[in-house]
């Protein structure tokens, strides 16, 4: 167990590792996500196209109130009876983990963090057991990444966390009940101050995973809040595309932020153009008579001037702006592709064929193939384990491990599908194909092994099928 000395220590050392990227990420949060105090912003592509992008991640990998994971097997069972047996033990303990996640903050909050993977290429999502009472096991916070400090462990994942809170000494004992922390008295005006909190998650290869908090007192010193030890990790880091020998990821804002720079600085003097255009530019003879200070130009005005004097004209502009509009549309177009905002979504187009569906399904899937991969491995498969691992410690599901031994995960969201669709196609082509080639071909078939081969690759839930040793239903036949 480290020391608070050593916790800050290290804190510090990984912020300073960090450093260098915050510059990035203020920019990119600047034409992406703005502050109402940020510079005024002219363009809005890069947010619109943003925010689509974190909704679709939403919809295709995580989507709301529907089953995007299931549990099977890890081994083949030789007793059909058993096998169906373990099988229905597994299916309803992702029902239930699904109940609990319908019925928490989980939406909201994986939503925001996707938000943050978008912007500044990484995200970070805590899970939390619920207090007992509550309507879910489980609660879920997006952490801001400004707050967080990853390291990178030696299985090439955020598995160090640092989470770094300014919270009054009423807001640690809300956090951490248990925790002894003592508010010195003060008056009525004086407001109380606020404390460093540093909260460190690390992985310990005898006990699974340990969580310290530290807090520093008013006069500066380090003292433990809170520890405790848990299986999986609370904190969940995620990224959305890694270089070698980079700790952080790069988000798809970071890649397009020179042409939304660019396109931001076009509107702005397509803007300041058409101020221009709309109101013009004069100039006045100093005749004596003439104030242009006092020159108003509104319909109906009559100005005075001097005879024989010129009085107030226009001048003409050196030249028109129409070009912008070119340099703009292909600048938008550049930074919709680069966040890939028209190419997840669902298409708006009405009456698109099976294939078309299938077809713009498939684009989506090579277009995220390496993200999805990255995200299933750092964001999916542990936010499952930890989950199960909460309701298993409440008892709410028997005791098993996600972990290919004892049980494996199947994801079944609108992405993950994709190839299933795909390979389910194919076998339908297939066995069309046979039936073609007469009596001798359609023998060679199992047609019983081609459903449940069918039922298994399209997700279809195990109950609908019978025992593999089950005698097959008799057609029934009209007289």
């Amino acid at each position: 167990m480290m020391t608070p000395d050593e916790i800050l220590a290290q804190h510090a050392r990984a912020s300073a590792r960090r450093r260098p990227l915050e510059g990035q990420w203020q920019d990119c949060y600047d034409v992406a996500l703005p502050a109402p105090n940020a510079a005024p912003l002219f363009d809005a592509t890069a947010a619109d196209a943003a925010e689509q992008l974190a909704a679709s991640l939403l919809a295709e990998l995580v989507p709301p109130w529907s089953r995007w994971f299931g549990l099977a097997p890890a081994r083949k069972v030789a007793d059909s009876a058993a096998a169906q047996d373990v099988a229905k033990a597994l299916e309803e303990a992702a029902e239930t983990l699904q109940g609990h996640l319908d019925r928490s903050n989980f939406g909201l909050e994986v939503h925001q963090a996707f938000l943050d993977l978008v912007v500044t290429g990484t995200g970070l999502l805590l899970v939390e057991e619920a207090p007992v009472g509550e309507a879910s096991a489980l609660r879920f916070s997006a952490v801001p990444m400004r707050d967080a400090v990853l390291e990178e462990g030696v299985s090439g994942r955020l598995d160090t966390v640092f989470r770094s809170m300014r919270l009054t000494a009423a807001e640690i004992k809300a956090r951490w009940p248990a925790a002894m922390i003592e508010e010195r008295r003060r008056g009525e005006d004086e407001t109380p101050p606020k404390l460093r909190v540093v909260e460190a998650a690390w992985p310990d290869p005898r006990h699974g995973h340990r969580l310290a908090v530290v807090v520093e007192e008013e006069d500066g010193t380090p003292r433990l809040l809170a520890e405790g030890r848990f299986a999986e990790s609370p904190f969940i880091a995620f990224r959305w595309l890694k270089v070698p020998g980079e700790t952080y990821g790069r988000g798809p804002v970071a890649k397009a932020l020179p042409d939304i720079r660019t396109a931001n600085k076009v509107v702005e003097l397509v803007l300041k153009n058409a101020s221009i255009a709309a109101t013009g530019i004069w100039q006045a003879e100093d005749d004596g008579v003439l104030n242009p200070a006092t020159v108003r130009l509104v319909p109906g005005a009559i100005i005075p001037k001097a005879p024989g004097s010129s009085g107030l004209t226009p001048l003409a502009a050196p030249g028109n702006f129409d070009v912008s509009q070119l340099v703009l549309t292909d600048l938008r177009t550049r930074i919709r592709g680069a966040l890939l905002a028209d190419r997840i979504a669902q298409s708006e187009k009405a009456g698109m064929t099976a294939t078309e569906v299938l077809e713009r399904s498939a684009q989506s899937a090579r277009l995220l193939g390496a993200t999805y991969g990255r995200l299933q491995a750092e964001l999916l498969t542990p936010l499952v384990a930890r989950c199960l691992a909460v309701l298993r410690r409440r008892g709410e599901i028997p005791a098993l491990l996600p972990d290919g031994r004892e049980a494996r995960l199947t994801y079944a969201s609108p992405l993950a599908r994709v190839q299933a669709r795909a390979d389910a196609a194919d076998t339908l082509l297939f066995l069309q194909a046979a039936a073609t080639l007469g009596p001798e071909a359609r023998a060679t078939l199992d047609a019983p092994a081609a459903a449940r081969w069918l039922a298994r690759t399209l997700g279809a839930p195990p109950e609908i099928l019978r025992p593999a040793d089950a005698t097959p239903a008799q057609p029934q036949t009209q007289e």
